[in-house]
């Protein structure tokens, strides 16, 4: 089944005049069908698609998919193409402004800063940058150089309100409550359902946990408070930068790190506070104690599973700005608490000293010897195994993308063409199909793992065949190109 993106119909006027004479005309006027347009960053990508239909290795054209791929949360398709710009045109500062936005987007912080950081000294408008890279440097736990980065931004563009809730929310982990509200004022005094997020996040951060969840149940509906309101009650025990992941990106560390710091941070960390020596240094105001990183869910409090685990990889950066900072403030060690209590402490100092034989007499009867029957314990009840849940019809799997195209019924001839080019690498694969915008993505596969998809992709490059790695989503129906 071919599904298509819908189009906007023309409202047409339909007259019928009477069949046989004598019958008075009447006319019929049909209801208008108005359809909705796509989106416009599937608008976006499908032009984009088109351009690079004509001339695949257009470097303009490449960058304005990357741009409206990760517009439709395509960060695959999006890295895909971005590196093929970067292989046209390697130091162009639009591909690398493009490969930092996909690095955020999926968490990885220290891979993001380099690529801003090259977009900036390639001549990047600092107002396409600023905010991205101060919200890298709050994912590295750099909230003092981050804020300096946010009020640059906002000072070039009063108007960026995503700057001034991510400002918002790197004084929440800062623990500056008053700058927190102050920041976030203007933007409640509109009624900006974002920064009501935010503020939820924020006072979770701060530990203000009732009314974090007052405001989720307010503003979400009910299904998706249900599911977001458990995550409010870990904020306080994450890490800087993984409170920074969730309020910013949605993104929540696995159960077994929450409150544990990322070591491969700490280089970097160093590495930018030397850079930026001209900060006032000091505990910012009002700064509150953040609990420490040792702080770890217990294994019954049942941590909710996590919607999405991304890994932060630090790298060796040069700042390209002369960005302000100073030393985090350390929160100063709360006192030891103490510990619980144990029976066995209870009775510590009771003396241990073996017990005297008990002596029996003559007459006495020695009730240890004797042995008495007792009742076998009742067997438990057999443990049924439960079921386990059914199988998605279309489950998750790795594809190598080879070709899109509108005409489904062309792909045969495109797929043998390109498995002709191809050779070997394709020959034990099969052609796919699915939808992509008001196009449709031809597809090779399945692939055992994305390392053996990458490796194809090389493959299919040094045979002149562009590709990329696709990972359809759960649910996702892929028909087979007959």
């Amino acid at each position: 089944m071919m599904l298509r993106a819908p189009v906007l119909t023309a409202v047409g006027v339909v007259l019928l005049g009477g069949a046989s004479s004598g019958a008075a005309s009447q006319e019929m006027i049909a209801q208008p069908v108005v359809q909705p347009l796509p989106a416009p960053e599937v608008q976006r990508l499908n032009r984009a698609l088109v351009s690079l239909a004509k001339t695949p290795r257009d470097r303009d054209a490449l960058i304005e998919a990357g741009k409206a791929s990760l517009g439709v949360e395509d960060l695959e398709a999006a890295i895909g193409f971005f590196g093929r710009a970067a292989e046209v045109d390697p130091g162009h500062p639009a591909v690398a402004q493009g490969l930092g936005s996909v690095y955020l987007r999926a968490g990885r912080a220290g891979e993001a800063l380099l690529q801003f950081d090259r977009a900036l000294s390639g001549g990047v408008d600092e107002r396409n940058v600023l905010s991205d890279r101060a919200l890298s440097l709050d994912l590295v736990g750099e909230q003092v150089v981050a804020q300096a980065a946010y009020t640059r931004a906002l000072g070039l563009d009063p108007a960026n309100d995503e700057a001034r809730r991510r400002l918002a929310i790197s004084f929440a982990i800062s623990g500056n409550r008053a700058r927190f509200e102050e920041t976030l004022r203007p933007l409640l005094d509109q009624r900006d359902t974002a920064a009501q997020r935010s503020r939820a996040f924020g006072l979770a951060i701060l530990g203000d946990g009732d009314r974090a969840t007052a405001i989720v149940e307010q503003i979400m509906p009910r299904d998706l408070a249900t599911r977001l309101v458990p995550y409010l009650g870990y904020m306080p025990r994450l890490t800087r930068p993984q409170q920074a992941a969730a309020a910013n990106l949605g993104i929540f560390p696995r159960a077994a790190d929450v409150g544990r710091e990322d070591p491969r941070l700490a280089r970097f960390a160093a590495e930018e506070r030397a850079d930026s020596r001209l900060a006032p240094s000091g505990p910012p105001l009002n700064a509150r104690p953040v609990p420490g990183a040792a702080t770890s869910v217990p294994a019954a409090a049942g941590a909710p599973a996590t919607p999405r685990v991304a890994t932060v990889t630090p790298v060796n950066v040069t700042t390209a700005t002369a960005a302000a900072s100073g030393p985090p403030s350390v929160p100063a060690a709360p006192p030891p608490s103490a510990a619980p209590l144990r029976v066995a402490d209870a009775f510590a100092d009771l003396v241990t000293a073996p017990l005297p034989d008990a002596r029996v007499s003559g007459d006495a009867v020695d009730i240890s010897r004797i042995t008495v029957k007792r009742e076998l314990p009742t067997p438990p009840p057999a443990t049924t195994k439960p079921k386990e849940p059914p199988k998605p019809v279309h489950p998750s799997r790795v594809w190598v993308q080879v070709a899109t195209g509108k005409n489904v019924k062309a792909f045969g001839f495109d797929w043998r063409r390109i498995s002709k080019d191809a050779g070997a690498p394709l020959a034990k694969l099969n052609p796919h199909t699915t939808p992509w915008g008001e196009a449709n993505r031809l597809l090779a596969g399945p692939v055992d793992s994305r390392e053996t998809a990458q490796a194809l992709v090389r493959e299919l490059k040094a045979k002149g065949v562009d590709s990329f790695l696709y990972v359809s989503p759960d649910g996702e129906e892929i028909q087979a190109v007959k």
